[in-house]
């Protein structure tokens, strides 16, 4: 039982790994894996560690983009010393709207919206808004191609977006992608300050489930959340590269298309088999 728990966590690491980052719901699709995998353990648990596997997720961000976030780098300038500060202002700003309501709506929005229906639904709104956007603005230059012309406004106003998230099935990358791309951002400076603003979000969330959950884990809880965390942290790291490289050739419409598909398969499943 042992091993086979454990594999269910190294595939579940590997789910967590690829759709945190990427526009398509990491919720959507956990909460169809776990229709046919599912942890024996208690629900306190897993409700806990459905939100804590993103600690190693994020991880990756801190690793990847250490020394452009390290403002104390010796390497670096009192200039460039400087800049990094304002990108951790900026990230700061942009996590106050959904710091402020994720505190106070958290128990309430999983109790009413944590629910196939409301999944299904948010996987094909924004799956239709990508594609829209994306023709939108075909053609059309962005305004902002730097952090350094990010503006606290803007940052913001992405944070605004960010809350949207808080909504399963949403994506809080696809929120915040979305929301750089309509306020002007570049595809790359929009998914690279979603990565930044994720630092403080999954990091707060996190330290909230553990301490709702406590620090009292058995030797196979311990071990599927250690699992589940290094498994997410591998995988993240070349989901994230390989959505920066996709991004400076590619618009996100072919995300948007299979956000429709499986916000339809969602739907179609819990229709025919029962939630």
């Amino acid at each position: 039982m042992f091993l086979i728990e454990i594999l269910k966590a190294v595939f579940l690491g590997i789910v967590e790994g690829i759709t945190e980052w990427l526009p398509i719901s990491s919720t959507g699709h956990m909460i169809l894996v776990e229709e046919f995998i599912q942890l024996n353990a208690s629900e306190a648990f897993k409700e806990m560690f459905f939100v804590v596997i993103q600690l190693g997720a994020i991880m990756a961000v801190v690793l990847l983009y250490f020394n452009k976030l390290n403002p104390f780098s010796p390497s670096k300038s009192l200039r460039e010393k400087k800049e990094t500060m304002s990108i951790w202002y900026k990230v700061i700003v942009g996590v106050i709207p959904a710091g402020v309501f994720g505190i106070l709506f958290d128990d309430w929005l999983n109790e009413n919206f944590y629910n196939y229906i409301t999944v299904a639904f948010t996987l094909v709104l924004y799956g239709i808004l990508f594609i829209i956007i994306e023709n939108r603005n075909k053609g059309r230059r962005p305004i902002i191609n730097d952090l350094r012309q990010l503006s606290y406004k803007t940052a913001f106003l992405i944070g605004v977006f960010q809350v949207l998230a808080l909504i399963p099935g949403t994506s809080r990358s696809g929120a915040t992608i979305l929301g750089g791309i309509i306020l002007g951002t570049s595809r790359h400076i929009a998914a690279e300050f979603s990565f930044f603003l994720s630092i403080p979000v999954m990091f707060g969330a996190s330290a909230l489930k553990l301490l709702k959950f406590g620090f009292h884990f058995t030797r196979l809880e311990l071990s599927i959340l250690l699992t589940g965390m290094i498994v997410a942290f591998v995988v993240s790291l070349i989901a994230i590269k390989f959505l920066l490289r996709y991004i400076k050739n590619n618009d996100f419409k072919a995300f948007g298309w299979y956000r429709i598909l499986l916000g339809l398969l969602v739907f179609g499943y819990f229709a025919l088999f029962g939630a």
